[in-house]
């Protein structure tokens, strides 16, 4: 393990190449938000074209590109279309261009598409309410008191969605998206009847519903083995029949229709089942670190995330604060893709044990390891840019908390460095 003793143990990082990639590596310009453009931009497109040819007042119409939306919004966060994503994306070999697979690797940005999608299907829905309103002719008073029903329901579900009420609120958030969803899947249908739409509309919507339901059917109550190294930290260990992938995640519940966590999978090579990691990060995390509880709830299946990006290059960079290492983990354990590990953390044996310290060792003698308690806050910037110079690595991929993750990652893509992290949208 080499212990960083100072920040003169790091080089000196370059300064950003140019005005063009500061814009384009800005938060705002991320590939999620190019992403939910390219939705709008579509949907605008065929605005444009209905005002033109004259079909803008047609319900049934309306409602096909609503569902249309709908149907994209949901069918790219199911989980068996997201492992697909992935499996495709990086299934490009190490030896094709790196600014290629610099671009497959923001393959997590896919969320872009979801906000899209939901985006353009409430300002479609919203289009269609005020055609009703104002071409009453036909259109009976429970139609529209079921029309209004649901632009509600959708507004409601986007306004929780915006990221300051999210993040304050994320409970609230939870449940009407998940309640608000069911309800106007369920209203969507009885829209669809009434209004005689289009036979794709109820393709659309039986896709939809077997996407939603998918994840529900493989709901189940598992046993839970939990050792708590330390008061912040919670390993839990299954052993329930699957054995997930490195670079998946399994999300876990304690009352499954209130409130869902996901955790990245930590597999163990040659063992069945896994574990995850858990540190006390809110009233969710706190409670079952301090309970202990026997089982817990889980449902759909494992699920690629940022870190399964790691085989596109021939050799990465880990960056990791705190609790982050679990989802490094499994990847350094593989030893599938050649990586450096750099860990920030306040005293990791007596916050994560020995055991799981040594075993990180093991298999990363010349991880960076840098305590906090030690040696306050690092500049982790600065070692990052360090191991991948060093490492002669390709690309850098961060675990840590939203500000840190969203501040390396811009920086270094600013500087050249195909650099990756979680951008907290599921």
């Amino acid at each position: 393990m080499t212990v960083v003793r100072s920040l003169s143990d790091a080089l000196e990082l370059p300064p950003p190449r140019s005005a063009i990639r500061i814009l384009g590596s800005g938060r705002r310009f991320m590939h999620y938000n190019r992403l939910a453009a390219v939705v709008l931009a579509v949907n605008t497109g065929f605005l444009v074209h209905a005002i033109t040819v004259g079909w803008w007042a047609d319900p049934s119409t309306l409602s096909l590109l609503v569902v249309a939306n709908v149907t994209l919004a949901v069918l790219i966060r199911q989980q068996y279309v997201i492992n697909l994503l992935f499996h495709v994306a990086t299934d490009a070999p190490v030896r094709w261009p790196l600014a290629v697979r610099r671009i497959l690797g923001k393959v997590y940005h896919f969320g872009g598409l979801h906000v899209g999608g939901t985006v353009a299907a409430t300002l479609w829905f919203a289009f269609l309410a005020g055609v009703m309103t104002v071409r009453p002719s036909g259109v009976s008073a429970g139609l529209r008191t079921l029309t209004y029903a649901i632009l509600a329901l959708l507004v409601a579900m986007v306004v929780f969605a915006l990221p300051s009420l999210r993040a304050r609120l994320h409970n609230v958030f939870e449940v009407v998206h998940r309640f608000g969803g069911w309800t106007v899947l369920a209203l969507f249908w009885a829209h669809a009847l009434l209004t005689a739409a289009h036979q794709a509309t109820f393709w659309a919507l039986t896709a939809i519903t077997l996407s939603v339901a998918l994840p529900w059917l493989r709901l189940r109550r598992v046993p839970v083995r939990i050792s708590r190294p330390s008061s912040h930290v919670a390993l839990l260990g299954f052993d329930y029949g699957v054995t997930p992938f490195a670079g998946s995640s399994t999300t876990v519940s304690r009352s499954p229709l209130l409130e869902w966590h996901s955790f990245a999978n930590v597999p163990t090579p040659g063992r069945n089942g896994f574990r995850l990691t858990v540190s006390r990060a809110g009233d969710w995390t706190g409670s079952l670190i301090d309970d202990g509880p026997s089982h817990l709830w889980v449902k759909g299946i494992p699920t690629a995330g940022v870190g399964n990006i790691d085989k596109l290059f021939a050799r990465v960079v880990w960056v990791a604060t705190g609790s982050g290492i679990g989802p490094c983990l499994p990847h350094l354990l593989s030893r599938d893709t050649p990586s450096r590990l750099v860990w920030s953390t306040r005293r990791p044996r007596t916050t994560y044990g020995d055991e799981l310290v040594e075993e990180i060792l093991a298999v990363q003698p010349d991880a960076v390891v840098w305590d906090t308690d030690a040696k306050g806050k690092p500049d982790l910037l600065a070692l990052a840019y360090r191991a991948y110079v060093e490492f002669d690595a390709e690309a850098i991929i961060c675990i840590s908390n939203k500000r840190t993750t969203w501040h390396l990652v811009e920086q270094l893509e600013m500087r050249g460095v195909p650099a990756y992290g979680a951008i907290w949208d599921s």
